[in-house]
């Protein structure tokens, strides 16, 4: 019987393949030339943003909880995103009952979309440590078999079989560049493809705020960070797993680290130039590629977009940001009288330039705005760059005050 210990072959994921077929899909490799020509490179990108549940997770799931035997009691596990969905998911499709364990601070489209895969949702403690400790102990209780996010050669094995279809896709591969949080997918696609051809560079990619992979190779064991702090929720770990971190040391020719600014930006261009809907964790490979971290980055490149739950929240921050960046959304804050009619002349000025107002508000209360005045800020879309040049030679001219907001 296979163990945690155990360190799948690459028959474990050709037979993981065999077991998932008509169960999730093979997701597209597409190649962008926006990409390339950033990155210098032939950009491949594989979509797992369009797998069942969203998420690459849900190949491990399937995999391991198909191994049970009789099923078990059911299935537990802990997760405040993608796992949970897998797990939820696989559980309903192989007709075993679920029980998943989330943080109360667990966004309501999680949990909402979780429940609807077939789970029974717990929330519970206020973080997943919590959440994983209450877990174990149901599953000590019940009898229900604990699904373990990352360390467990099934699960690995399952995420491996991703390299499988990259390598089917695709001749030849030069690189891939695969988000690292317990280190399952890199892991299991590490696996495949070093087996199929050792010539193949796999490189990791962490974020700047959750470099436990990193820390761990530099500590020449698994080492846990205190915290960690990045958009990219799907793969901030403090703590890598003890089997991926074996394997990851061993086939995994580089680790490297993208920014959160980076990854912002990745997402926002995925949707607006590819049309794709990623969440950070999933960007963060293509960052990797586009943003030149890595030297192995030549030839034909392939980053894994591994998933697309993105929090609406964060994706509203993200496109704001993204639309200031290209200039094509600005904000001004201007002091004016607070009498009636001088907002009108400001508003004036956007009409007549076609700027679409996004957003006007107002403040009194502000200790560097004078008495009698009112400081108005206010969001606008642009056609153009130029356009925000004029609108601020026109404020100057009329000797307002103002300031450009970044």
């Amino acid at each position: 019987m296979t163990t945690t210990s155990d360190r799948p072959r690459l028959a474990d994921i050709i037979k993981a393949q065999r077991i998932l077929t008509d169960v999730v899909k093979q997701t597209p490799l597409e190649h962008s030339k926006t990409f390339s020509s950033m990155a210098g490179a032939a950009v491949y990108m594989k979509l797992e943003n369009l797998q069942s549940t969203g998420s690459f997770k849900v190949r491990g799931a399937i995999n391991r909880i198909s191994a049970l035997e009789g099923g078990a009691a059911g299935v537990v596990c802990a997760s405040a995103g993608n796992h949970a969905q897998g797990v939820a998911y696989a559980a309903s499709k192989l007709g075993i009952p679920s029980r998943v364990f989330m943080p109360v601070f667990t966004p309501p489209l999680k949990v909402i979309a979780t429940r609807s895969y077939g789970a029974e949702v717990v929330l519970t403690g206020e973080s997943f440590d919590d959440a994983f400790a209450e877990a174990k102990k149901d599953a000590e209780r019940t009898g229900r078999a604990l699904i373990h996010a990352f360390d467990d050669p099934l699960i690995i094995a399952g995420q491996g079989t991703i390299g499988l279809e990259i390598f089917s896709q695709l001749n030849p591969v030069n690189a891939i560049a695969v988000p690292i949080g317990g280190g399952g997918l890199i892991a299991g696609i590490a696996l495949a493809i070093k087996e199929l051809n050792p010539d193949i560079k796999i490189v990791g990619v962490e974020a700047d705020g959750s470099q436990s992979m990193i820390n761990s190779l530099e500590h020449n064991s698994p080492e846990t960070l205190s915290a960690v702090s990045t958009i990219a929720d799907g793969i901030a770990v403090k703590r890598p797993g003890d089997l991926t971190f074996r394997i990851v040391k061993e086939l995994v020719d580089e680790v490297v680290v993208v920014n959160d600014s980076e990854i912002a930006r990745t997402t926002y261009m995925l949707l607006q130039r590819a049309k794709l809907l990623a969440e950070p964790s999933g960007a963060a490979a293509l960052a990797a590629v586009i943003f030149h971290k890595s030297k192995h980055f030549t030839g034909n490149v392939v980053p894994v977009i591994s998933g697309g739950n993105i929090n609406m929240g964060l994706l509203q921050q993200v496109l704001e940001k993204g639309m200031m960046d290209e200039q094509l959304r600005a904000r001004i804050a201007v002091v004016i009288p607070d009498v009636a009619g001088e907002l009108k002349s400001i508003i004036s000025i956007l009409e007549k330039l076609r700027a679409n107002i996004h957003e006007i508000s107002h403040d009194r209360s502000m200790t560097t705005v004078p008495v009698g005045f009112v400081m108005a800020t206010i969001t606008f879309n642009l056609q153009n760059a130029e356009q925000l040049n004029t609108i601020t030679n026109e404020l100057r001219q009329r000797r307002m005050k103002y300031q450009v907001l970044r």
